[in-house]
């Protein structure tokens, strides 16, 4: 099983970027580390309502002008490090 899974979400507001982890016991450490991007304007770590999800996710919303998909390729490539190199230990 992959530790996430990430997509793009629309939304009325704005597009989101949504992560799901496997493991829902390291949102806030996942949180934490998403944080460091500046890009970022904020996460919020949401019950999830569609079905064949987990039951919750982070939500990542963006500051004004940033690429969506050049950002969620970011976010996946910092993501696969951080679970490959074992730092939510």
């Amino acid at each position: 099983m992959e530790p996430f899974r990430s997509e793009i979400r629309n939304t009325p507001s704005a597009q989101t970027i949504k992560i799901y982890l496997s493991d829902e016991s390291l949102d806030m450490k996942v949180k934490h580390h998403l944080e460091s991007f500046k890009e970022i304007d904020f996460i919020e770590i949401r019950e999830t309502v569609e079905q064949n999800r987990g039951d919750e996710n982070l939500t990542v919303f963006l500051k004004d002008d940033i690429d969506i998909n050049k950002m969620k390729t970011c976010i996946d490539s910092s993501l696969w490090w951080y679970f490959e190199e074992d730092l939510v230990d």
